[in-house]
C-alpha cells in the first residue's frame, strides 16, 4: 500500500484510509475487529474516526479493534467540535478550549490511546469565529507539546478550509464530497493553496454519499435524494465504465486519488467483503482510454484534473 506523510512531524498516512463511521452502526464488535485486522493485513494503516460517529461508538469500536493488534504501526485521526454523551445519545457543538480538551480526553479514553496522530476541527460551518479563536489555536498548542501529531480541519465545503489554510499553520485538510466525479469544486482554489503551503489533503465522501456507488432511483447526493440531472449523469458514467469492465465506484475512487493534491482517500466499509472490494479496486489501474471516453463525453467535472495529466477540465 502506498504511503505519504503530513505536517512538519511527517505523520505517516496510508494513501488508502479506512473511515470508521459505518462501523459505529454495528452491534457486533467482532465485525469491526475483523475489518480492522483485514485492513492492516492489506497495508491499510490510516484509520479515521470522530466522537460524532455513532455518538462515541465508532471510537469505541476502533479502540477495541486496535487492542487486538498489539504492535501494529497505525495512524489514527479523530475530531473535535462536538461533545457527545454515549450514555444518553445527546451531543452539542463546543469549539472552546475547554470543549476541545474535554473532547480529546474522552476520545483518548474510548480509543484506549494516550496520543492521537491527527486531530481535525469537525464541521465548524457556523462557528468559524470560535474555530479560529480557540479550537485551532488549542490544537496547534497541543501539537507543539507533542500531545497530538498533526492538526487539520474536516468539512463538507472548501471555502472555510481555504481561509483556515491561509491563516494557520495547518498540517492537513479533510474535505468530504468536494472532489469527486460529480463535484470538483475544491480543486480550483483550495488545492493550489494546500500544495503551495505543504498542507496534506485527505478526501472523503468520494461516492457523494452513494450516487457514485449505485446510481439507483433511491440514490443520494450529499445525503439527500439525488436530483434527476445528477442521476442521469452518473448513469451515463456507469454505462461507460461498465463497458470497460469496471464498477462506477472503482473509477470514482481512482479519480479522487489521482489529483496531485490528494494525500489520502478515506473509504468507509461495513464488512470485510466491502473492504476487499475497495482495496482490490485501489490497486487496479484505470486505463487511459476509459478516462478519455469520459472526458470526450463531457462527463468529467469542471475544474478537475484528468488522471494521468496535469490538465484541468475547463
Amino acid at each position: 500500500m502506498q504511503t505519504a506523510t503530513v505536517g512538519a512531524a511527517r505523520v505517516p498516512i496510508s494513501r488508502f484510509g479506512l473511515g470508521t463511521a459505518k462501523l459505529s452502526n454495528r452491534d457486533d464488535q467482532a465485525e469491526a475487529t475483523r475489518v480492522v485486522a483485514a485492513a492492516l493485513k492489506r497495508g491499510v494503516t490510516y484509520f479515521d474516526t470522530a466522537p460524532y460517529y455513532g455518538i462515541g461508538q465508532a471510537e469505541l469500536a476502533l479502540g477495541a479493534a486496535l487492542q487486538e493488534q498489539p504492535g501494529a504501526q497505525v495512524t489514527v485521526s479523530t475530531k473535535v467540535g462536538r461533545i457527545v454523551d454515549p450514555a444518553t445519545g445527546a451531543w452539542h457543538y463546543d469549539y472552546s478550549r475547554d470543549g476541545v480538551l474535554r473532547s480529546l480526553d474522552s476520545s483518548f479514553a474510548r480509543l484506549q490511546r494516550d496520543h492521537v496522530d491527527i486531530v481535525y476541527v469537525h464541521d465548524p460551518d457556523d462557528f468559524a469565529a470560535e474555530a479560529s479563536a480557540t479550537a485551532i489555536p488549542t490544537l496547534l498548542a497541543l501539537r507543539d507539546e507533542g500531545v497530538i501529531g498533526a492538526v487539520g480541519v474536516g468539512m463538507n465545503q472548501w471555502q472555510l478550509p481555504l481561509e483556515f489554510v491561509r491563516n494557520f499553520d495547518l498540517d492537513v485538510i479533510l474535505i468530504a464530497g468536494r472532489y469527486s466525479l460529480l463535484d470538483a469544486s475544491a480543486a480550483e482554489e483550495l488545492f493550489p493553496a494546500c500544495i503551495e503551503r505543504g498542507v496534506g489533503v485527505v478526501l472523503g465522501g468520494v461516492f457523494n454519499s452513494g450516487i457514485l456507488a449505485d446510481p439507483s432511483d433511491q440514490a443520494t447526493f450529499a445525503y439527500r435524494p439525488a436530483a434527476a440531472d445528477l442521476l442521469e449523469k452518473a448513469r451515463r458514467m456507469q454505462a461507460i465504465v461498465v463497458r470497460h469492465g469496471f464498477a462506477l465506484a472503482d473509477v470514482a475512487q481512482a479519480y479522487s486519488a489521482a489529483h496531485p493534491a490528494s494525500t489520502a482517500v478515506l473509504i468507509g466499509v461495513t464488512d470485510v467483503a466491502q473492504l476487499e472490494t475497495n482495496v482490490a479496486a485501489w490497486h487496479r489501474p484505470v486505463p487511459a482510454a476509459l478516462w478519455a471516453e469520459l472526458a470526450d463525453a463531457g462527463l468529467l467535472p469542471r475544474g478537475g484534473t484528468l488522471p494521468g495529466t496535469e490538465a484541468a477540465r475547463p
